[in-house]
């Protein structure tokens, strides 16, 4: 099963966190929110389609999200959990760590915001890019 969520740039983006990834609904971003790649993105952890959350909230689930800002592509692998309540209603996040709350939508994730290319980042700070995160759950 496969979602794609389209998401826009901002300013603000720095992407320097070092344990999480998030895109959120929000349109607005202060620099405090270094995890953050992506603004009016068009779903939240509660959007997503009931057969999609059942299959995320297992722990044996292999999650696949693929960053897509033309012409560049960034992958992070994560893992479902039976503890996602997914029930957030602007944000979606990804977490190296086992951490779980109504946000996060992978936990043990390989990567983290800081691991993306500059240069993918660099085009995600101008708020006329739109970029793309492909979910893929196996």
């Amino acid at each position: 099963m496969k979602i794609e969520i389209p998401f826009s740039g901002h300013n603000n983006i720095l992407s320097l966190h070092k344990k999480t990834v998030e895109i959120t609904k929000d349109s607005h971003l202060t620099i405090n929110g270094d995890c953050i790649i992506g603004v009016n993105a068009n779903f939240a952890c509660i959007d997503l389609p009931e057969k999609f959350k059942k299959k995320v909230q297992n722990s044996n689930s292999d999650i696949i999200f693929t960053i897509r800002v033309e012409p560049y592509s960034f992958t992070i692998h994560g893992k479902g959990s039976e503890k996602l309540t997914l029930k957030h209603k602007n944000d979606i996040v990804l977490r190296k760590s086992a951490f779980v709350c109504s946000r996060t939508l992978a936990i043990n994730c390989d990567m983290a915001s800081d691991d993306i290319p500059r240069k993918m980042i660099k085009k995600l700070q101008n708020q006329n890019t739109v970029g793309k995160m492909i979910i893929e759950v196996k």
